[in-house]
């Protein structure tokens, strides 16, 4: 969301959201270089490389692995999550789509034909799956409060809004394949300015660092530099940090799928769009960084929940036939992940304000998931759904889960199967956008040098600054969802306040970050 110097020293439009990011971060406006463009398309994966035995020459930042290591085991690893998400267990996900959207009435609905998707009648699906039978199943007995609300709920544990199965249709994902849609303009852009914004922690960051006993963190060694707290990253917290990058990979990881099966408008067919990559990712190379970042932290996901995932039921004919073929390709995948997933989730949430922190974390991602319901397109919808749903897995598989809770032989039902299907589909999609950005240097490899330079010259053109939207619209936006808040929970409207009092005695001085995230259409 880009503010204007009105709405900067007003501070009622950032509500502390203006301040996620530097202007030349990930998502900033700045003119492109001709250079990132060059440094991600002529890159040469490397193969054969294990983060515990090489010298990492590219470290990926606050991970305990390097870019070389993620590149050498994607080949098998998106082969075994391809073959994967083919089979039953993984390919049929119930979910209803046509829940309110709770944050505006308007939900910008697409006409496209594009945006279509056509549910299973519910005898497709093995019995054992279906929402009569899993509605049997609680998974959060003995783990923590369940609250509902109308069509889903959330336990204390979660990072997202889980569907109760009583309502929805079942689909099968590999019918609908995640690509162009025709959803994007200013529907898109209010969708993903809502999901950026959620990137605001009521808890000062600064106080967290500085404050008495800021953070009774000691970092292991290998840890210590890759944790590091850069002064230019202006104190901000390594959580919130971890929060941005796994918005922002998410982000660029559905424009990449968007780019690599785009409609011709003129021939009718679907294919890679090299263009459309250069704009979106390839001339902002923090964009690629933070795919392989998420990938990295799902693959940790994967090792630590490797013994459950192991002893889960996937069998749909009664045979075990196809739970053989599944157990054998999970396997595959997460001897994968134990490899590369290298992610110490410890050095997080931890010191006197951590509950604070991580409550707060929580809440923002449970309201990106909510922010799914929002979006006019179906097909956007069912894997925005997926998507969050898998990497809020991740999340508390990692942040929320003792070995104790995930041993699969004393509490074999702490997650849903949808989490279980969320959470791989998720890494197929992370491995598969690694996977089209090597056909995209394929494509840029076989161009001339002239072409390669236009193509460059018109992502510059394309990124230059557009108007600012006018302050009033702005304010009556962000001042919407201010009540929202304070409607909602007392507590954190308490704190919204408080970090705007805090803000504005700021308000005055340059912060350095004028313009927050903007991010491309979907």
């Amino acid at each position: 969301m880009r503010t204007s110097p009105l709405c900067r020293a007003a501070l009622i439009l950032q509500l502390c959201w203006s301040s996620a990011v530097h202007a030349d971060s990930f998502l900033g406006d700045a003119l492109l270089r001709k250079n990132p463009v060059h440094n991600v398309l002529d890159h040469q994966p490397a193969k054969n490389v294990d983060c515990k035995n090489s010298n990492p020459t590219g470290p990926i930042e606050m991970t305990m692995c390097d870019y070389e290591t993620v590149e050498s085991v994607n080949d098998m690893l998106y082969h075994n999550l391809h073959e994967l998400v083919q089979l039953p267990f993984f390919k049929y996900f119930q979910v209803d789509l046509y829940r309110e959207c709770p944050f505006w009435a308007d939900d910008g609905s697409c006409n496209d034909p594009g945006c279509a998707i056509t549910s299973v009648d519910e005898s497709e699906i093995p019995e054992k799956w279906r929402a009569s039978a899993l509605s049997k199943v609680n998974p959060s007995a003995g783990i923590d409060d369940k609250h509902e609300l109308p069509g889903c709920y959330y336990r204390d544990s979660d990072f997202c809004f889980l569907d109760d199965n009583t309502e929805g249709d079942y689909y099968d994902l590999t019918l609908i394949p995640e690509r162009y849609t025709g959803f994007s303009g200013p529907d898109a852009a209010r969708l993903w300015r809502s999901i950026y914004e959620e990137n605001c922690f009521g808890v000062s960051e600064v106080s967290l660092l500085t404050g008495p006993n800021p953070g009774l963190v000691s970092l292991p060694d290998t840890m210590s530099e890759a944790f590091r707290l850069d002064s230019d990253e202006g104190g901000q917290c390594l959580e919130k940090r971890v929060y941005y990058k796994v918005i922002s990979g998410l982000h660029a990881s559905i424009s990449t799928h968007i780019c690599h099966e785009y409609l011709n408008q003129t021939t009718g067919e679907w294919g890679p769009n090299l263009p459309c990559f250069i704009n979106r990712v390839a001339s902002h190379p923090e964009r690629l960084q933070y795919i392989y970042f998420n990938t990295v932290l799902l693959l940790r996901a994967m090792a630590r929940i490797g013994p459950y995932l192991s002893a889960f039921d996937y069998c749909s004919t009664g045979s075990h036939e196809d739970d053989a073929e599944t157990l054998a390709r999970l396997a595959n995948v997460i001897n994968i992940a134990r490899t590369a997933g290298r992610f110490d989730e410890t050095v997080l949430f931890r010191g006197e304000n951590a509950n604070v922190l991580k409550e707060e974390f929580k809440v923002h991602f449970r309201n990106v998931t909510r922010i799914m319901d929002c979006v006019g397109c179906d097909k956007c919808r069912l894997w925005g759904k997926i998507q969050t749903m898998g990497v809020a897995t991740a999340l508390k598989i990692l942040f929320e889960m003792d070995e104790k809770v995930l041993n699969p032989s004393t509490n074999h039902n702490f997650l849903q199967r949808s989490e279980v299907v969320a959470l791989v589909n998720t890494l197929h999609r992370f491995s598969e956008s690694l996977e089209a950005v090597e056909g995209f240097r394929h494509m840029w490899k076989a161009m001339s040098a002239a072409d390669g330079e236009k193509l460059i010259s018109e992502a510059e053109r394309a990124s230059r600054p557009r108007p600012s939207p006018v302050a009033g619209q702005e304010e009556k936006h962000l001042l919407a969802r201010w009540l929202r808040v304070c409607k909602e929970s007392t507590l954190s409207c308490v704190r919204v306040v408080m970090g705007m009092v805090e803000a504005l005695a700021s308000a005055f001085g340059p912060s350095g970050k004028e313009r927050g995230p903007g991010g491309p259409e979907l």
